[in-house]
């Protein structure tokens, strides 16, 4: 049987990665084959009117779904037949994900996908991996979108700072720094003018790639609140579990931040935690469990893991950014820290971090927060320099055009003058990031000072989940009515990210700047179902 190179299938070894030899010929293992939406002609009219400005989205129905943006019989059918010849077994069809998932050994799946299976060595650990493309016979090639979970390389990691040594009060410097204050959760909220509200009958979903939570810590964390712990909800994507790790300095300081903060701000709300493992098919099939969860129905998404641009295959750009414009028809709004190394995203030259460069997403950038009584005091982006981290921010590589509501904006320099989005733009949103401005939070029975970018997208996601709770209808993919009413908005006009400059409008530090919540509640007044 003939085979080709699946396009955007390409892989290549990890920048300092060392192969170590075959990887073992009977080792077992999963991998994600994701296909393309039923009707393609439905899902691209559907893309063109989520990019209107001041467009309000009547979100289709499951079953609407189903009808045109979920996968075809005769597709599964057609990865299944390929799958028995090949001696791997089928343990699950989800239409609705449009994915395959495909249990075997090593030997069959490079039988299979012809390719090259190797363990490599690298400073995040040893990983399996493949050098090249996935090959698929011809009759394959345009249904296939993506194969995932060959290569199963760490592919992200978590956007949060922990406090470690906080500065005394002093004059800021040329930077911006802040001196070291720190809040709770439902304090930013007030800062921000976040209009009343529980998050009652809604749910938030977060997608975590590894970590845990203890129900001691909870109940320690929102009695002094005046709060009851939040009713959580653990979900098990691909094997992976609620695990703590005992250390802060994991992933159980992301996912203690991400239910500490959301949970605060919207107490009532059910918080969904869908663990994955921390690779590019656990993911995205985290990320597609989150939005077709019929069950626990998240109105929002948090997600605060990713990685620079550079570190990720073009067939995954396309499947999560397909996943997130499903979520999109479906009435759900997906928040995305931007990251924490500044505008070069801890790789070479400029970068932004993905997934937060989805046009799809609602992309949350940082700033330093200083309050002046009950109000904001001052206001600039997030740069506590190369060690101590900054909001990312930039122009994507991956998404070569500008979103609608984007076009005609430019990026501020920090040198000086501007340059045009040659692509998407990173972030839309931002708020408090900087640990030397964080949130008291605690993790693994200790009490912290937490920072970075993934604070902020529990935070946004918070105020959607509030907002929500008003409404008879979500209010979904936001970003073309944010940008066209930008004063909903506190513009930032102070700092930089290292290549990009903050600036009077969008800037790609702070996107359109921090949340005046009450002005954003306003967008969305209505309690009748919104119109197209």
């Amino acid at each position: 049987m003939e085979k080709f190179p699946l396009p955007g299938s390409e892989r290549q070894t990890l920048t300092g990665a060392k192969r170590i030899g075959a990887a073992d010929r009977g080792e077992k293992f999963h991998v994600s084959v994701v296909v393309r939406p039923r009707d393609g002609k439905a899902v691209q009219e559907w893309a063109a009117r989520l990019h209107h400005r001041n467009a309000k989205h009547q979100p289709l129905s499951r079953n609407a779904f189903a009808k045109s943006h979920g996968a075809s019989a005769a597709d599964i059918e057609a990865v299944e037949q390929f799958a028995q010849a090949h001696h791997l077994t089928v343990e699950n069809s989800d239409a609705a994900r449009r994915t395959v998932i495909l249990s075997g050994t090593v030997a069959a799946f490079e039988a299979a996908f012809s390719v090259q299976l190797h363990h490599y060595e690298h400073a995040s650990g040893q990983y399996r991996g493949r050098e090249g493309a996935v090959m698929l016979p011809r009759e394959l090639l345009e249904s296939v979108q993506a194969v995932l979970g060959l290569d199963n390389r760490p592919q992200a990691r978590a956007h949060f700072r922990r406090l470690r040594s906080p500065r005394h009060p002093e004059p800021r410097s040329a930077s911006g720094a802040a001196t070291g204050v720190s809040y709770t959760p439902p304090q930013v909220a007030g800062l921000y003018g976040y209009p009343a509200g529980t998050g009652a009958g809604q749910s938030i979903g977060f997608i975590e790639l590894g970590g845990g939570t203890a129900a001691a810590d909870l109940a320690a964390y929102f009695q002094p609140l005046g709060l009851q712990a939040p009713k959580l909800v653990s979900v098990s994507v691909d094997q992976a579990n609620n695990d703590p790790t005992g250390s802060a300095d994991g992933p159980d300081g992301e996912v203690m931040l991400d239910v500490e903060v959301a949970g605060s701000i919207a107490p009532e709300a059910t918080l969904v935690v869908y663990f994955a493992p921390n690779t590019d098919a656990g993911f995205l099939d985290a990320i597609t469990t989150a939005i077709h969860d019929s069950t626990n129905k998240p109105s929002v998404i948090s997600i605060s893991w990713g990685g620079a641009e550079s570190a990720w295959t073009q067939q995954s750009f396309k499947a999560f950014d397909q996943a997130f414009q499903d979520a999109a028809a479906l009435g759900i709004t997906v928040c995305v820290a931007a990251g924490d190394n500044g505008s070069g995203d801890g790789a070479s030259g400029n970068n932004v971090d993905f997934p937060a460069s989805s046009p799809h997403v609602l992309a949350c950038g940082g700033t330093s927060l200083q309050s002046k009584g009950n109000a904001i005091g001052s206001e600039t982006v997030w740069n506590d320099g190369a060690q101590d981290g900054a909001t990312g921010g930039g122009i994507s590589t991956a998404f070569t055009t500008a979103p609608s509501w984007q076009e005609g904006l430019s990026a501020a320099l920090t040198a000086g003058g501007t340059t045009p989005l040659t692509g998407r733009g990173v972030p839309d949103v931002a708020g408090d990031a900087d640990p030397q401005t964080g949130y008291q939070v605690r993790v693994d029975g200790s009490d912290s000072v937490f920072g970075g970018t993934s604070a902020v997208a529990p935070l946004w996601a918070g105020l959607i989940a509030r907002i929500n709770g008003t409404r008879t209808t979500p209010v979904g993919f936001i970003n073309p009515l944010l940008y066209g009413n930008p004063e909903a908005c506190n513009d930032i006009v102070s700092g930089n990210n290292g290549t990009y400059a903050a600036a009077k409008g969008w800037d790609a530090c702070t996107g359109l700047g921090s949340p005046n919540g009450a002005a954003i509640a306003a967008l969305f007044v209505s309690k009748s179902e919104a119109t197209s």
